[in-house]
């Protein structure tokens, strides 16, 4: 698991995890390739920021050399979803999202606004220009099984994982520890542009500006820490795995209100 191997391929990095996870970022938020590369059927999971529909095919093909048997979306934020119409038209394959989640994949909601009160640098403060309108799938869409199973992805499950939003999911699959974990959890600080930019690499809790509920995306963390992981995979920065890992995420579990929830913002209860 500590093997991993990060290539800088034109406009994004991609980071080969394990054999069968690929992580590719796109300016700021990843995409997962789950599958053995030339080998059955795979999965993309998340379609980050539009623009890079392309290089996404692209590093399919060479990856895989057909395309995925469906998309699994963790959330519908707009930098999770930003090529998710024009890759599943592209490849006539289904998307799946938490029940939750579907509204905001359909047309009928929209998210709260960014808040950029949160303070922690350039990227929260730029927050009022990050779309928070929802976007329609139409019938491409369809909920995840209420089992915990996801499609085309035995060996994984599902875990609902809200707070950075109502139907935000991670995926993990038991017998390696692997944890997708989307923007429950994330390995950078997503609010300052220097983090951002050099990828350094820090456990940190879901985004603050785009976090309404604190309460849930705490009991997440809880949830997720638990499993004790071995390896997570985050909708924004590098990997991160072993004890590395376990550690951080434990101490952001136990000390979760004073590690992530900002001091200040639109969506934070007044704290004794």
């Amino acid at each position: 698991m500590e093997n991993h191997s990060l290539l800088r391929t034109g406009a994004v990095d991609t980071e080969e995890v394990t054999p069968d996870l690929l992580s590719m970022r796109t300016l700021i938020a990843n995409v997962l390739m789950v599958g053995q590369p030339q080998q059955g059927s795979w999965v993309l999971v998340d379609t980050g920021m539009a623009k890079f529909a392309d290089a996404i095919a692209d590093t399919a093909v060479q990856r895989f050399g057909r395309p995925p048997a469906c998309i699994v979306l963790t959330h519908g934020h707009f930098d999770h979803v930003g090529t998710v119409k024009e890759l599943a038209d592209r490849w006539n394959v289904p998307v799946y999202a938490h029940g939750l989640e579907l509204p905001y994949l359909t047309g009928k909601a929209n998210y709260p606004p960014a808040d950029p009160t949160v303070g922690g640098g350039l990227m929260a403060r730029a927050a009022p220009a990050y779309p928070n309108e929802g976007i329609n799938l139409g019938t491409r869409v369809h909920a995840l099984p209420k089992d915990g199973s996801l499609p085309e992805l035995p060996e994984w499950r599902w875990i609902h994982t809200p707070g950075h939003s109502p139907g935000h999911i991670s995926l993990y699959r038991e017998r390696d520890g692997a944890l997708i974990a989307g923007d429950a959890f994330i390995t950078v600080k997503q609010e300052s542009a220097l983090a951002v930019v050099t990828q350094s690499k820090e456990l940190h809790g879901p985004p603050m500006y785009f976090t309404p509920d604190w309460e849930a995306a705490e009991q997440s963390v809880q949830k997720l820490a638990a499993l004790k992981p071995q390896v997570a995979i985050t909708g924004h920065g590098v990997s991160m795995a072993g004890a590395e890992l376990q550690e951080s995420l434990l101490r952001l579990a136990e000390h979760f209100k004073e590690m992530a929830v900002p001091k200040q913002g639109k969506y934070v209860e007044d704290r004794p």
